[in-house]
């Protein structure tokens, strides 16, 4: 029976054919069997006494299978854990035969019991195992991509990063590192799934963790973060020490903590921003590089107004809004970027429309800015409910005032969409006009009517006027 029990627990012979007593695998010693024993519950973090239960319990089925029995109390066995002797009773008497003698479909049973209840001990640790590392970062190697997820060997588990956590564009090859953070573990039955990220907030969280003590230390302390995973990241973070500057400490001497983050996200472009617990600040602070003029929050609405010169918009903006919208999922305001033009014309066209309705003043105009309502859209969205709150007034007028605002907000958006499109029109006119002054210029090179050169060929000619006529098509 010894050799069967080293078939089993050497997972490189489980496929090899069960043989006699005469083999020298059935040779094999109590010790060695023991010894292998030993080295699973190390190498796979299982109890040896789970694996010792295990071997007990498979060696009773095997009993059962080769006498025929049904009756589960019939039989019982104990190993003992320091020599490896099996005892094996019936109805509490010794078995008084060789484990050997059990034959091919008992040993055959053995395995399959002892395979079984080995896999369902090494999920169970699994899970446990990393049931308790949710959260944390770990280094683990690619192996292959399945569907679109990548597959990672972390310690003796596989891993999965499903597409959704991975960076964008960001690519493995069989053997390379990775280090990613342990989303979660769920029980599948048969399997343990571990659901790993590179895309997640909490990632750049722990990369702080580990690059910058006074984080870890919890000296300073990451109040919000938003996230587009392979672009850009804004972190918020403050300091419990006066003495301790938080920003300073997250990008260290000469940018050397931030460079490290960055360069394991591969480039991903990160700003620090100084939190603050006043909502225009941190907005201010969340929309740098960009020079801010001023703030209107809307507590209502949720809604922060923010004004900045012609020549920052573009900036505060970002490239395809990427600025202000991690501004605003980073503060958890609405933000809305306006040039004091475009501002002045929203109240413009506010207090001109409010003013049409009887019973409201220009004081009640200014409160309504004041609150950060600061145009039709606003008043229309806020409903009649907040504005007699606000304005002290009936609910007649303040019906009216919204069904005025709300008719007057229809006429606004068809004119901004008016100019929206005539702005397009002139951009492509202007592109098409950069194209013909282009091929006028190719033309007039080829006929030298730029300086003194000597006659076109007739080739130069033909040339130019396909140039020409090609330039009157497009």
């Amino acid at each position: 029976m010894a050799a069967v029990l080293l078939v089993c627990l050497a997972f490189d012979n489980l496929d090899r054919p069960l043989r006699g007593d005469n083999s020298e695998t059935a040779k094999l010693n109590t010790q060695e069997m023991m010894r292998i024993l030993d080295s699973i519950a190390r190498d796979r973090n299982i109890e040896r006494a789970r694996l010792i239960e295990d071997l007990e319990h498979a060696m009773v089925s095997a009993a059962r299978k080769h006498y025929g029995t049904l009756d589960a109390e019939e039989f019982t066995c104990k190993l003992d854990p320091i020599n490896g002797t099996v005892d094996l009773r019936r109805h509490g008497e010794p078995v008084d035969m060789r484990p050997e003698d059990f034959g091919r479909i008992a040993a055959q049973t053995f395995k399959q019991v002892m395979i079984q209840r080995f896999r369902d001990d090494e999920r169970s640790s699994i899970l446990e195992e990393f049931g308790k590392r949710v959260g944390q970062i770990v280094t683990g190697t690619a192996q292959r991509y399945e569907g679109g997820a990548l597959v990672v060997t972390i310690d003796r588990a596989e891993a999965f990063m499903p597409r959704s956590e991975q960076i964008p564009g960001e690519q493995f090859n069989q053997g390379d590192r990775v280090r990613c953070l342990i989303l979660d573990v769920r029980d599948m039955g048969s399997q343990v799934k571990i659901v790993i990220s590179r895309a997640h907030p909490d990632f750049i969280k722990r990369l702080f963790e580990v690059e910058v003590p006074e984080v870890a230390e919890r000296i300073i302390e990451i109040k919000a973060m938003a996230r587009e995973a392979g672009y850009r990241t804004k972190v918020a973070v403050a300091s419990i020490d006066s003495k301790v500057d938080a920003v300073g400490a997250c990008v260290g001497v000469r940018g050397s903590r931030i460079k490290t983050i960055v360069d394991e996200l591969n480039g991903e472009k990160i700003d620090i921003v100084r939190w603050n617990e006043s909502s225009q600040i941190l907005i201010q602070n969340a929309l740098k590089p960009a020079e801010v003029q001023e703030i209107s929050l809307c507590f209502e609405l949720g809604r922060a107004t923010v004004i900045v010169r012609e020549d920052q918009l573009s900036l505060a903006i970002g490239k395809r809004g990427q600025n202000v919208r991690l501004a605003a999922r980073l503060t958890g305001w609405d933000v809305d970027i306006l040039t004091p033009e475009e501002f002045n014309k929203n109240l413009e066209i506010l207090s001109a429309t409010m003013l049409t309705v009887e019973g409201i003043s220009e004081e009640m105009v200014d409160r309504l800015a004041t609150l950060g309502m600061v145009s039709v859209f606003d008043v229309e969205e806020v409903g009649a409910e907040v504005l007699m709150t606000e304005l002290e007034i009936d609910e007649e007028t303040a019906q009216r005032l919204v069904e005025t605002s709300s008719v007057r907000a229809k006429e606004v958006a068809e004119q901004q969409e008016r100019e929206k499109a005539e702005a397009e029109a002139r951009r492509q006119a202007d592109l098409a006009a950069q194209r013909d002054d282009g091929a006028d210029a190719a033309a007039a090179s080829i006929l030298g009517l730029g300086g003194s050169s000597p006659p076109p060929s007739a080739a130069d000619e033909a040339r130019a006027a396909d140039i020409l006529g090609h330039s009157a098509q497009s």
